[in-house]
C-alpha cells in the first residue's frame, strides 16, 4: 500500500495496492497488450491501459522491477499488502491490517 501524495492524487483514493514483480517475469495478455507509459516523476513512469487509460503500473528508472496495481488484477483477492508506506500520511479514518510478510527475516 502507498498513501504518498504522487499515489493518492493519481488514484484519487487514499492509497494504492501494489504489487511486484520482476520487470522479465511479466507478460501482458489482454487484448489492450503493454500498457503506454508516460512519465510522473522525473525517475518515475506509469503505465496505463491503451483501451481504457485506467493506471495498471509503476516502474522506476533502473529497477528490474514492476509495480501492478493490485485490483487490475484478475486474481486480486489472492493477493494481500504486506506493507504500507507513507502511512502517516493515510487519512486519519484509514485502518489497514496488513498480512503477515511471507519473508521470514524481514
Amino acid at each position: 500500500m502507498c498513501s504518498c501524495e504522487h499515489c493518492t492524487r493519481l488514484s484519487g483514493s487514499p492509497a494504492m495496492a501494489w504489487v511486484g514483480f520482476h520487470r522479465d517475469a511479466l507478460k501482458w495478455t489482454g487484448p489492450a497488450g503493454e500498457p503506454a507509459y508516460f512519465s510522473t516523476w522525473p525517475t518515475l513512469h506509469r503505465g496505463s491501459c491503451q483501451r481504457c487509460r485506467t493506471q495498471l503500473t509503476s516502474v522506476a528508472d533502473g529497477s528490474d522491477m514492476i509495480m501492478v496495481t493490485i485490483f487490475s488484477l484478475t486474481r486480486s483477492a489472492e493477493l494481500a499488502p504486506v506493507g504500507h508506506s507513507y502511512r502517516e500520511k493515510s487519512a486519519p479514518w484509514m485502518t489497514i491490517t496488513l498480512a503477515p510478510d511471507p519473508r521470514p527475516g524481514t
